[in-house]
């Protein structure tokens, strides 16, 4: 039953076969000082992720339905068999610093109105043009001890009695942005969450480059969360805080706005207009951004988003808690039985 141990470190994890053990044998070593639990939430791997995994003395669930897949998914599907009085959310392909595992515990423990608190994350591949935009935007952050944030990006450290008061975890329809809607959430009932100035994790992300990264997002349906999160929020308490604090929402209505004075431009016969219009904006990001690829890049990402945004406020839903199917594919030394589990 809930509550049985200190804290459960959650896993989620796709074809991650060049990290996971690394990611797996961090979160045993955060756990062991509290007599806690790891869980391996599996996507449908193809790879050796799931060899890899059995391995270690961990629970293993993999998702009995691919076509489920989701970044909500996995972290919802690690989240419903958790028994710990805290939560910690790690994707495959990070290693966690087991320091930060006490150090996030202590300050939940002192910090009563605060639901999580995540740590400074170091993104190790920076190949890509999305990464590198990322670890960026890290090194402009002022490096306070702690302050408050609206999501945890990249993983956290979360009170369970708050996250029972919202009935589900991450919301498996999202494909992203599910940290995001989580923190959303949890602030429309008045809690808080923290970052502070401690490294938490080492992110070893894509190495694919940018564009291709960009399309294949497309493929998935990763681009298309902005609208899946809008309209997740459609009559909720959280609805005002994902229209004002999402970026992705705002950049997406103001390229819409774009799209539909560009096609005036052409429409009205005025190239010059149409010029400006399209260079405008990728002067301003190339600025922003430091160089003239990664303002295009920056440019195209935004465009992605925004046709994101309108595709994803059509699709299906499910009801977010509903618990997710999965098979146990725990090693024979671990307490589980392997078994199906629905």
């Amino acid at each position: 039953m809930p509550g049985t141990v200190k804290i459960t470190i959650g896993i989620k994890a796709l074809n991650e076969e060049r990290h996971v053990g690394a990611s797996i044998a961090s979160a045993l070593a955060a756990v062991a000082p509290f007599g806690g639990e790891v869980i391996l939430a599996d996507c449908g791997s193809t790879d050796r992720t799931i060899a890899i995994a059995q391995a270690f003395p961990i629970r293993i669930l993999q998702l009995a339905r691919p076509a489920e897949r989701s970044c909500g998914t996995g972290a919802q599907l690690a989240f419903q068999k958790a028994d710990g009085d805290y939560f910690y959310i790690l994707d495959g392909d990070m290693v966690l610093k087991p320091e930060f595992i006490a150090a996030g515990i202590a300050y939940l423990e002192t910090h009563p109105q605060v639901a999580g608190v995540g740590g400074v994350v170091n993104e190790c591949n920076i190949q890509a043009e999305e990464f590198e935009i990322r670890r960026g935007l890290i090194d402009k952050r002022s490096h306070d001890p702690e302050r408050l944030v609206d999501r945890l990006d990249c993983g956290g450290l979360y009170r369970m009695s708050a996250l029972r008061e919202l009935g589900h975890f991450a919301d498996r329809n999202l494909h992203a942005f599910e940290e995001f809607e989580l923190g959303a959430r949890l602030r429309a009932k008045g809690w808080h969450l923290a970052r502070i100035e401690m490294h938490s994790v080492d992110h070893f992300g894509h190495t694919t480059g940018g564009y291709k990264l960009l399309l294949a997002r497309m493929k998935s349906g990763y681009s298309g969360a902005t609208g899946e999160v809008v309209r997740a929020a459609f009559g909720q308490p959280h609805w005002g805080l994902v229209l004002t604090s999402l970026g992705h929402v705002r950049n997406g209505v103001a390229v819409i706005a774009w799209w539909v004075v560009l096609l005036w431009s052409v429409a009205s016969g005025r190239p010059a207009v149409f010029v400006t219009l399209v260079l405008t904006p990728l002067l301003l990001l190339s600025i922003r951004r430091g160089s003239p690829r990664l303002g295009l890049f920056s440019l195209l990402a935004w465009n992605v988003s925004a046709l994101g945004l309108v595709t994803g406020l059509f699709r299906n839903r499910v009801a977010p808690a509903t618990p997710i199917a999965a098979i146990d594919l725990s090693p024979p030394a671990s307490p589980a039985t392997p078994k199906p589990d629905a």
